[in-house]
């Protein structure tokens, strides 16, 4: 009997009991959507936040305070983070560092604002934020209109802005061109649009286009908090001196917070891919945890899967006695039995992948990633369909292929 013979005659016998075969499939198409979909949505994430800190380039880094984990009371851990960077230390900085790159610092101003034009208004969660003449360089921003801030009005603290896309969707109607030179109000002040942002999307709960830049200086003085740490980027120049960058940085960041030699670095240089790759280390557990998850889901399919198959022998017992009075032999039986276990493991198989792609992805977007076609993962689905075939198809179709002719003849 050839595989096209044993491919047809498989698909007639899942035709023939096909309310049953429909429900098995269903079941393995659940568990293979649950394995699918929760690590698609895992790798959408992600990739997104890739994405997000790639922004700032690969040839930037972070100065930020150092953070520790320390022994709390009753056994607990606790984390202990260093004096936030100030404005002094950060502008310092800015003006002492002579390494070949670019260095930009912010000051976080709200991140629950709301921006108003005429009679609309945006919902209360704009983030406003006072930057300086390179931020949008350094974080690989782009204008879409308009233009950036001087220098002059970073340090005198005018009243103007720079808006971000989803800003000018909610309160312009999408138009960019639009939104130049008109006045808006943030949190009561008024500031006139210079700049509008190109999207750059959002990622989780960041989101760059719900942001509002405005002068350095004036968000010091309007948007003003205790003990705020201010955020210092350096865009290395030179991709190959990104080492030679952080050495200098590191020298005169320890003069800045007056540290003597014996003392340890209460800072640390942080850069966008190391953030990513603990974001993986950390995601194992959660990948496991979904493997676990679809195999549990995988065993009840295989256990019903087989429990069909031992039915579909006994109903076909005569069935089989005429095949074997007819010449065929124990593998040709065996085969048959297989393929037909095979072709509902997969077919049920193709529906999780497609269900799990769906659902993985649409999670990802309400999260704020970006769609994502999980090779890897449809690759192990389809294995993994394939294993419990064989797995729950084997016992059966053994069965099958050791009954008498004669017996199964008489079989009523």
């Amino acid at each position: 009997m050839s595989i096209f013979e044993l491919l047809r005659q498989a698909f007639t016998n899942v035709r023939t009991n096909l309310l049953r075969s429909v429900l098995t499939m269903l079941i393995i198409a659940f568990g293979i959507m649950a394995l699918v979909g929760i690590l698609t949505s895992i790798d959408s994430t992600i990739y997104s936040l890739s994405d997000s800190f790639a922004g700032m380039g690969a040839n930037s880094f972070e100065i930020e305070p150092k953070t520790n984990e320390v022994q709390g009371r009753r056994f607990g851990r606790r984390q202990k983070i260093a004096d936030p960077v100030s404005v002094k230390q950060a502008q310092s900085f800015k003006e002492r560092y002579e390494f070949p790159a670019k260095v930009s610092i912010t000051y976080p101003g709200s991140r629950s604002a709301q921006v108003k034009f005429e009679t609309k208004k945006t919902d209360p969660n704009v983030e406003i934020s006072g930057i300086d003449e390179n931020y949008l360089d350094v974080k690989g921003y782009d204008l879409s209109a308009g233009r950036n801030f001087t220098k002059h009005e970073i340090a005198s603290g005018n009243f103007k802005a720079i808006i971000t896309d989803g800003i000018v969707k909610k309160l312009f109607r999408g138009n960019p061109e639009k939104a130049l030179e008109q006045s808006v109000i943030v949190n009561g002040h008024r500031f006139r649009v210079i700049g509008v942002l190109k999207s750059k999307g959002s990622a989780m709960n960041f989101s760059g286009d719900r942001s509002v830049l405005i002068p350095f200086e004036n968000a010091r003085i309007n948007f003003s908090s205790p003990n705020l740490n201010i955020p210092i980027i350096v865009k290395v120049l030179r991709p190959d001196a990104m080492q030679d960058a952080e050495s200098a940085a590191i020298g005169l960041f320890r003069n800045i917070r007056m540290l003597k030699i014996k003392d340890e670095n209460n800072f640390e240089i942080q850069k966008s891919d190391a953030l990513v790759d603990e974001l993986k280390d950390n995601t194992t557990k959660l990948r496991m945890s979904a493997v676990v998850i679809g195999m549990i889901t995988l065993l009840g399919a295989a256990i019903g899967l087989m429990n069909i198959m031992l039915v579909s022998v006994t109903e076909r017992t005569r069935e089989i006695g005429i095949i074997k009075a007819l010449g065929a032999k124990r593998s040709n039986i065996m085969f048959q039995f297989l393929t037909e276990a095979i072709i509902i493991c997969q077919l049920g198989g193709m529906v999780g992948i497609i269900l799990g792609i769906l659902v993985g992805n649409i999670i990802t977007l309400f999260m704020g990633g970006s769609f994502l076609i999980p090779w890897v993962w449809i690759t192990l689905g389809v294995i993994t369909c394939l294993i419990v075939g064989i797995a729950s198809g084997m016992y059966p179709a053994i069965k099958a292929s050791k009954l008498d002719p004669v017996e199964a003849l008489r079989y009523e």
